[in-house]
């Protein structure tokens, strides 16, 4: 099997101990380095956001998902830890429940955003977190200047357009696997909360931050091969130095702030300058969850490269089948329209969906005991288990503030023990046995 590396990014709230907004992010981040040792100029598992009530958590580059647990329950308790230590919690559910009125950072790169986007539609983009699942292509694929590098070999174009084509039909999936939170703003919306105000869609009339710009912010078409993967790049570059010229937004403002090819680009799927392909669609979730999906996409990423497997866009496909050395998967009108909207409004309750799901799981393998339990609550109760679902089986319709600080502690001790629990977990098995 290929050797190739993987790594995980997860965004979460600052909040103080009653539950309400922090801006205190640059205490935090200062105080996680002097923590670590890590410069501040430099590379770093603990990175701001453009907002100062967000944070990022990330791990190093690690081969399995073994190796990828360890490092991020080893990041998360820290992390808790430094926050305590400032009368601080981490929130990690992908949108807060309550009216939030995000600050901004004063970089250039942001200060480009806003300008081009609108600063009333990008301020939805602080009220939302994500989680980020990078998988590594062959070292030298990936130009940031021309999207694929013109040295790459043939099989490296290959496999970077398979796992590009598998990442774009994931994405439905964990939209609807990773559903965190059902409020927005104190209301209930019944939708898949962080996918619509921070994807957003004309289409579907979803009033999110990349609504009126798709090409940088949607999920875009499969790749019918490398080559076509590069004009994608390309288009892209030039919708979004189109949408700062009308927004007359100083093209040189763009370069400045080290805008480049692949920089123009918050799709659910990316190229990353980084030499991954980056999955972007998922909320900010607590660890069983993140993990869960993790070992859903490392499974199905590991087939398609062990068994030398081509996705293939179909239109006749309704959920993931093998023939031969084909991996046939819905086509994009199909992916795009009918699995994305049930994935957002359904969810996982949805049958369309968990069918899907379920073709998925069988694809990717279920020996991982995450995929197991996913499985078998499919069996024993009709539908995947998500965080969101549980959330309503104690609070259903408009939050007090009272409800939503309670909302926002419970996750927070929640994301707490979890992260107690794989912290343990994994010093007990790499303690040296008694023989005594």
């Amino acid at each position: 099997m290929l050797d190739r590396r993987t790594g995980l990014e997860q965004e979460f709230f600052l909040v103080e101990n009653s539950g309400r907004p922090s801006e205190r992010a640059d205490d935090f981040l200062e105080r996680c380095r002097e923590a670590t040792g890590e410069e501040s100029s430099g590379p770093s598992c603990f990175a701001p956001e453009f907002v100062l009530g967000l944070v990022e958590v990330n791990t190093p580059p690690v081969n399995t998902l073994y190796d990828l647990e360890r490092e991020y329950a080893q990041n998360l308790r820290l992390a808790l830890r430094t926050a305590r230590s400032l009368g601080l919690r981490l929130y990690p559910l992908g949108t807060y429940p309550l009216p939030l009125e995000p600050a901004l950072r004063a970089g250039l790169d942001y200060r480009v955003q806003v300008g081009t986007v609108g600063p009333e539609r990008f301020m939805d983009a602080g009220r939302c977190a994500g989680t980020h699942l990078h998988l590594e292509v062959q070292a030298g694929t990936v130009d940031e200047g021309a999207g694929i590098s013109a040295t790459a070999s043939a099989a490296a174009r290959e496999e970077v357009s398979n796992i590009y084509n598998l990442a774009t039909a994931l994405d439905p999936a964990l939209v609807a696997l990773t559903r965190s939170y059902p409020y927005f703003e104190g209301r209930k919306t019944g939708l898949a909360v962080r996918t619509v105000h921070y994807r957003g869609s004309a289409i579907f009339g979803w009033e999110g931050v990349y609504k009126d710009l798709p090409q940088v912010g949607a999920l875009l078409p499969y790749a019918e091969d490398a080559e076509h993967l590069i004009r994608q790049q390309f288009d892209r570059y030039k919708a979004w130095l189109s949408a700062m010229d009308q927004a007359s937004v100083q093209r040189r403002h763009f370069a400045e702030a080290g805008g480049d090819l692949l920089r123009p680009a918050w799709n659910p799927v990316r190229l990353n300058r980084q030499g991954t392909l980056e999955l972007r669609g998922m909320d900010s979730n607590y660890p069983e969850v993140t993990l869960a999906a993790a070992a859903m996409v490392l499974g199905a990423a590991d087939r398609i490269r062990r068994d030398g497997l081509e996705v293939l866009p179909d239109g006749g496909a309704r959920a993931f089948e093998v023939t031969g050395d084909v991996l046939r998967v819905p086509g994009f009108g199909r992916l795009g329209g009918e699995l994305l909207h049930a994935a957002v409004t359904g969810g996982a309750s949805d049958e369309t969906v968990a069918a899907y799901l379920d073709s998925i799981l069988e694809f990717a393998g279920v020996e991982d005991e995450r995929l197991a339990t996913l499985f078998h609550h499919r069996r024993t109760f009709g539908t995947y288990p998500t965080t969101e679902a549980a959330i309503l089986e104690d609070y259903d319709g408009h939050l007090s503030e009272d409800e939503g600080l309670r909302l926002v502690l419970e996750a927070c001790e929640e994301l707490e023990a979890q992260v107690s629990y794989l912290s343990r977990s994994h010093r007990h098995e790499e303690e040296p046995a008694d023989v005594s």
